[in-house]
């Protein structure tokens, strides 16, 4: 049998408490997450002096996170819809906490390790985020309120980086963990207290079997990414964990269509509506990070290239933090022009000043103004663009699927990202220059990959093209939580 939202009369009747307290409490809880992100990569470059570990060893205090947060975010997404998504948001909010404290109070390679690969299990936060706000806020509100939710990821990843380079310059570095450690156990408090659970629930078994593959899948194609530079592109663990991937995600596919209660529903992702607004996903995600790789690398590089600016990290941070404030401002607006036009339109909007900040980089990356301006460029296009994503998932799944089908986006966001890591990675270890008998990377190296960023953000442009038209009112969640839950009965 399909699966049954299920929703008390009462709740359905009732307007949700306090919609303003709700908005500001789970986009303070996404602006944590993100910014937990953004913590280690001031420190990255010490880690082996304070872990007394190797390079390559202490590597996986970046990459045990990203790792668990590929795991996490899809199976968070549909225990949510199954079991409850304020439940899972305070699991997802006590992992970070807890592995924040486990990385505060660590002095060797293997609790690091283990805090971060906690702190990772916390990326679903904004997909379960999202999901309660279209189960709880009033129509009227839940366009700007997902927009904001959405846009937490790009705000705290702006503001993360100023933040923790000023404390990791002025004080101890554990003194990072603590903090985010504490950010998160307020976060959890705040939803504890203020946040109601949804009463729509799809009920059901989870997919055991469907859940491993997707985690055995994900785990090989993104450790072949982000360690295949270490490794060697070619080289046979490389090119295994690749073809393992491949092999374990389509049998994967072909298990979960034969599912009755499949982890990830690939018919409903299917829909033209979820594919290509999750294809244009994963187009943002390559775009949107190679922004905050090129950047401070230009920066920090000394003058006496002829192109670097010789800025420390401090700097670099106070660069790309008015991007934060940008993408806080253009997230409501992205709600408006999706009421009056469409979210395909907003999100079309969104990939062009996205093209455009990256085209003007590479003639405008001489000056720190010019980075400046750059970072808030992209910083308008990504609110844009991610107040855009959800409200073209959330109109396109029933309602009893919210919780997985954001989940899936925000996932293949984080898969793009991992790629332009990568490939900016390759870029800037082929295209260097001798200095001072070191090998840096060259002008031009900065010039293709803000050329790649282009190309991508109009990859996205071209995808959003091909979403369904759709009524402005329905594009912009014109309708209830409660109708939505009612439409899905009726079709279950």
């Amino acid at each position: 049998m399909p699966d049954t939202p299920t929703r008390s009369a009462e709740t359905t009747a009732s307007a949700p408490p306090n919609p303003n307290v709700i908005v500001a409490v789970l986009a303070f809880a996404g602006i944590v997450v993100s910014l937990m992100q953004t913590l280690v990569i001031p420190i990255v470059p010490e880690l082996p002096k304070y872990l007394n570990a190797t390079a390559s060893d202490s590597a996986w205090a970046v990459t045990a996170t990203l790792l668990a947060a590929a795991v996490a975010t899809p199976i968070a997404g549909r225990l949510g819809d199954m079991y409850g998504k304020r439940r899972m948001l305070l699991i997802s909010l006590a992992a970070v906490t807890v592995g924040s404290f486990v990385v505060a109070l660590s002095a060797s390679l293997t609790p690091m390790i283990i805090g971060r690969l906690l702190q990772g299990l916390s990326a679903g936060v904004i997909p379960l985020g999202l999901s309660i706000m279209r189960d709880e806020m009033p129509a009227e509100r839940l366009g700007s309120s997902t927009a904001l939710m959405s846009a937490s990821l790009g705000i705290g990843a702006a503001l993360g980086l100023p933040i923790a380079a000023f404390v990791a310059d002025n004080f101890d570095w554990h003194t990072l963990f603590w903090g985010s450690g504490i950010l998160g156990g307020v976060a959890l408090v705040l939803v504890l207290v203020l946040v109601p659970e949804s009463k729509v629930r799809t009920g059901g078994r989870f997919d055991l079997v469907g859940g491993i593959g997707l985690a055995a899948g994900l785990v090989a194609l993104l450790l072949a990414i982000s360690k295949g530079g270490d490794w060697g592109w070619g080289s046979g663990t490389t090119l295994g964990l690749f073809a393992a991937a491949v092999i374990v995600l389509v049998s994967w596919g072909f298990f979960e269509l034969r599912s009755n209660q499949p982890l990830v529903d690939l018919r409903t992702t299917a829909k033209p509506q979820v594919l290509f607004t999750n294809l244009a996903g994963l187009a943002f995600g390559f775009s949107l990070f190679a922004l905050q790789l090129i950047v401070p690398q230009l920066m920090q590089l000394p003058e006496q290239t002829g192109y670097g600016l010789g800025q420390d990290l401090l700097a670099v941070g106070l660069v790309l933090a008015p991007q934060g404030l940008i993408v806080m401002i253009a997230a409501p607006l992205s709600s408006k022009i999706s009421q009056a036009f469409g979210a395909k339109y907003t999100l079309m909007i969104g990939a062009v000043i996205v093209a455009a900040g990256y085209a003007l980089n590479i003639f405008m990356m001489s000056e720190v103004w010019h980075l400046i301006l750059v970072s808030c460029i992209v910083g308008a296009g990504v609110g844009f663009a991610y107040g855009a994503l959800p409200m073209l998932i959330m109109n396109a799944v029933p309602v009893s699927e919210t919780g997985s089908a954001n989940a899936v986006n925000t996932l293949l966001r984080s898969i793009g990202s991992s790629l332009a890591s990568a490939t900016c990675g390759v870029i800037v270890s082929q295209m260097t220059i001798d200095f001072a008998g070191h090998a840096v990377p060259s002008e031009n190296s900065f010039k293709v990959i803000m050329a790649i960023g282009c190309g991508a953000a109009l990859l996205a442009l071209f995808l959003a093209s091909f979403l369904p038209r759709r009524r402005a009112d329905a594009d912009a969640g014109g309708v209830s939580a409660a109708t939505a839950a009612e439409t899905a009965v009726q079709q279950a």
